[in-house]
C-alpha cells in the first residue's frame, strides 16, 4: 500500500469512500452525502488530501485542512475514511501518521481532532497509542442516525 496525494481522477473514489462513512453515521459530523460535483469543490478545497492506494485501487483517505483561522491557522484538523471492505486492515493507522508527516511539512504546529465520537474506541485507542493528548469529554455531542446524542472527545497532537 502507498499513501499519495489525491488527482482529480480519483474524485470517484474518495467520494464513495467519504459517502459510506457518513452514510454510516457513527463517525462524520455531516448528513448528506456528497455529489460528485461536490466532492470535486470538496477535495480541491482542502490543504493536502491524502490517499491510500493498493494494487491501483483506492483504498482510504484522509483530508487536511486549518481548523481555524489567522491566529489559530496553524493549528490543523484532518478526518480519516477507509473503504468499509478493508477496515480492520491498519490502513487508518497509516493514513493518520502520514497525515502528521503532512501536518508538519505544511507547516502546522498542531493536530487537532475536535469531535471524536466516544463510541469509535479503534480511533480512540489508536490516538492515544500516537500521542495525542485527549482533552475531555463533550456530553451529547454528536447526533447518531438514529436520533440519539453520543459524547465526543476533543484529542490534539504537536507536530
Amino acid at each position: 500500500m502507498k499513501i499519495r496525494e489525491y488527482t482529480k481522477k480519483d474524485v470517484e473514489s474518495l467520494r464513495e469512500i467519504w459517502n459510506q462513512v457518513v452514510e454510516d453515521g457513527v463517525a462524520f459530523p455531516q448528513d448528506e452525502p456528497l455529489s460528485l460535483e461536490e466532492a470535486e469543490e470538496f477535495f480541491a478545497g482542502q490543504s493536502y488530501v491524502g490517499v491510500a492506494e493498493k494494487e491501483g485501487r483506492v483504498i482510504g483517505l484522509y483530508i487536511l485542512h486549518p481548523n481555524n483561522v489567522g491566529r489559530c491557522g496553524h493549528i490543523a484538523n484532518a478526518s480519516y475514511a477507509v473503504r468499509r471492505d478493508v477496515r480492520g486492515e491498519h490502513i487508518g493507522e497509516k493514513l493518520v501518521r502520514d497525515s502528521l508527516a503532512k501536518a508538519a511539512e505544511l507547516s502546522f504546529r498542531v493536530l487537532q481532532f475536535n469531535a471524536v465520537v466516544a463510541s469509535n474506541t479503534r480511533a480512540i485507542h489508536l490516538y492515544e497509542k500516537l500521542g495525542f493528548v485527549h482533552l475531555g469529554r463533550i456530553p451529547g455531542g454528536f447526533k447518531l442516525k438514529d436520533g440519539t446524542y453520543e459524547d465526543i472527545l476533543p484529542f490534539y497532537i504537536e507536530l
